[in-house]
């Protein structure tokens, strides 16, 4: 038995990639030569994490504009000031709002399996957002004929039908990117606000069957955009009890830039439920030392002292690039690190016998 080992979903976008996207915008590429920009990035995506010996690849999310603005492409009822998250070196990222109802997904994710599949060989993993994360777009003060309830109630099915295309177009695995779960507690300490994002999506997981949430995880980071975090000091004590309590049959966790790991992970361990597997995050993407096999082999040995071994993987601690106008990571180096966790992985799966 060999020790699963995956991607989170984004890698950096090619410059050729970004000059398309930029020059279209202006008016001086068509929208034919755009899609080229896309198919040659998703194909050497594709190419090069095959090199690098995953056993499951992502298109790289070369087609988003970002991990979570997906669904919201080609959208006419939004307005430009939502809500606003601030990452420790002081640059902001802000979400739009819905201005009107109803809400329906522009975009869904199944779009993007069945465009990398003709050129994938190996399984393909999907990444979506969280039904919690776009809860942020409804407005506090309320959208006139069109109540939060009757939001959640489209919000839920748009967030179903997302996964389900994943599932359908042939996605081995569909990952929750829940990054807002661990901003919550710095937003609000006293974890009313994790509880309701915990519920809502559970209400989402709980129209799958137990198979199906046996291929569906949620994945958790403090952030990792432009090399920073939004909330890195928030303990993980108060996160992960919360998170587990979600009906996901995967947790994909950020753990290579966390101060003390082996508290942690004893936690993971006592709370981890016997239908759960965790992929423990081995590499840091914001950093720019390119971790070594032995260096991920020695993280793999530690959480395999605490975790049981038929039910933990590895995995990288956040995306690459989940904006798509982040360049703060070489495309190269991402690669390199993921070829290093690749490695490692292997190699202490050798170590134990495995």
């Amino acid at each position: 038995m060999a020790i699963p080992t995956e991607p989170i979903g984004s890698i950096p976008r090619p410059a050729e990639l970004l000059q398309a996207i930029e020059a279209n915008a202006a008016g001086q590429v068509s929208s034919d030569a755009l899609e080229k920009a896309y198919d040659d990035a998703v194909r050497d995506t594709v190419r090069r994490l095959e090199e690098t010996g995953s056993p499951v690849i992502t298109d790289g999310e070369q087609r988003k504009s970002s991990f979570a603005t997906y669904p919201l492409e080609g959208l006419t009822n939004l307005a430009a000031d939502g809500v606003v998250i601030p990452f420790k070196d002081g640059h902001t990222r802000q979400l739009p709002r819905l201005s009107r109802g109803p809400f329906r997904y522009g975009k869904y994710s199944g779009e993007y399996v069945r465009r990398a599949t003709p050129v994938a060989h190996r399984p393909l993993k999907q990444a979506v957002i969280s039904s919690s994360a776009l809860s942020l777009l409804y407005p506090a003060d309320g959208i006139q004929g069109y109540t939060r309830e009757e939001f959640i109630e489209d919000l839920i099915a748009e967030a179903v039908a997302d996964i389900t295309s994943a599932l359908n177009a042939g996605a081995v695995c569909v990952q929750i990117d829940f990054t807002e779960g661990r901003l919550s507690l710095k937003l609000d300490p006293s974890g009313a606000l994790l509880k309701s994002f915990v519920n809502l999506n559970n209400q989402v997981l709980d129209r799958f069957s137990s198979a199906e949430r046996a291929r569906i995880g949620v994945h958790v980071c403090p952030g990792g955009d432009h090399d920073s975090t939004h909330s890195a000091d928030v303990d993980y004590a108060g996160l992960l009890p919360a998170l587990f309590a979600m009906s996901a049959g995967r947790f994909y966790l950020q753990l290579a830039s966390e101060a003390d790991c082996p508290r942690v992970l004893r936690r993971i361990a006592e709370l981890l439920g016997p239908s759960q597997h965790v992929f423990v995050g081995v590499i840091d993407p914001i950093s720019r030392e390119i971790e070594t096999p032995e260096q991920v082999r020695a993280r793999v040995m530690e959480a395999a002292s605490f975790l049981p071994l038929d039910r933990f993987g590895t995995t990288d601690d956040c995306g690459f690039s989940p904006f798509a106008d982040d360049v703060s990571t070489a495309r190269d180096v991402a690669f390199a690190k993921i070829s290093a966790r690749v490695e490692g992985t292997a190699m202490a799966a050798a170590l134990l016998g495995l």
